[in-house]
């Protein structure tokens, strides 16, 4: 049996962690797979490397549904969520992805617009997504747990993952509106957990250290000077996409049953040092 038995959507999945949690959802079995994103190249992309997992695993029926969407956009958010509904009835594994860079200044360098620019997608745009994933969730009716070892896991009505950063729970010099909208997205995270527990519905957060991402590797100055957050991690290196999609599924997942509200820490150590 599928671990993903359901309908995955996913967030800024054109690049980086959203692709790759794109990816293992495939690779896990996941059928019906909703992708959204500003860039709609990148997202034909992704769902290139779907059908190319299908072939290699001879699967068929896969379904990718694919979509361009400000993450900023109340009218586009509650679109694309209807849209896959349309489609497939439910959504049942929300990954919440799309991101963007701070301005790499301090507070009194900042101008209001870049603050806003930030907030809207960092925040905003979780808390949009995250609003009308779990809005639907609650309209639908919990799919069975499978047989765990001496009793059947507990069914849910679905499970949201939002992806904060280790510069929510910790600061970092030039980065108070960076760090601040990732701190509100663990808040967010927090608190809608203990608002829904009891409808079945299941949210957490992960919360990555430096990633090998098109978007940290974009700018060479910025890349450069992500270095020293890499070496105090204990792990010494950069993480992958790879590395967050797998703690994101695990998040989704029946074996993250009773874990609720969590801001799991990727970060090679880095928060810990």
């Amino acid at each position: 049996m599928s671990r993903f038995p359901g309908v995955a959507l996913i967030t800024g999945a054109a690049s980086g962690i959203g692709r790759a949690t794109a990816l293992s959802f495939a690779a896990s079995d996941c059928l019906r797979i909703a992708i959204f994103d500003l860039n709609f190249a990148g997202l034909k992309e992704t769902t290139e490397l779907i059908e190319e997992i299908s072939k290699k695993k001879g699967e068929e029926g896969r379904c990718v549904f694919a979509a361009r969407l400000d993450v900023g956009s109340e009218e586009e958010v509650e679109r694309g969520v209807k849209e896959v509904v349309g489609m497939w009835g439910r959504v049942d594994y929300c990954v919440n992805c799309a991101g963007i860079l701070g301005n790499n200044a301090r507070s009194t360098e900042t101008t209001l617009a870049q603050f806003d620019a930030i907030t809207n997608i960092n925040y905003r745009g979780i808390w949009l997504c995250s609003r009308a994933q779990i809005r639907q969730m609650l309209t639908q009716e919990p799919v069975e747990g499978r047989e765990g070892v001496g009793e059947k896991r507990k069914g849910m009505r679905g499970a949201v993952v939002n992806v904060a950063s280790q510069l929510g729970i910790v600061g970092r010099r030039d980065a108070p509106v960076y760090c601040a909208s990732k701190a509100a997205v663990i808040a967010l995270t927090r608190c809608d957990a203990i608002d829904y527990a009891k409808d079945n519905i299941r949210i957490n957060c992960v919360c990555p250290g430096v990633i090998d991402t098109p978007m940290t590797q974009s700018d060479p100055t910025f890349a450069a000077a992500l270095e020293p957050a890499i070496q105090v991690a204990p792990m010494g290196r950069i993480g992958t996409p790879q590395e967050i999609a797998d703690a994101c599924l695990f998040l989704c997942g029946e074996g993250a049953g009773f874990v609720c509200g969590h801001a799991l820490v990727v970060d090679g150590g880095y928060t810990i040092n």
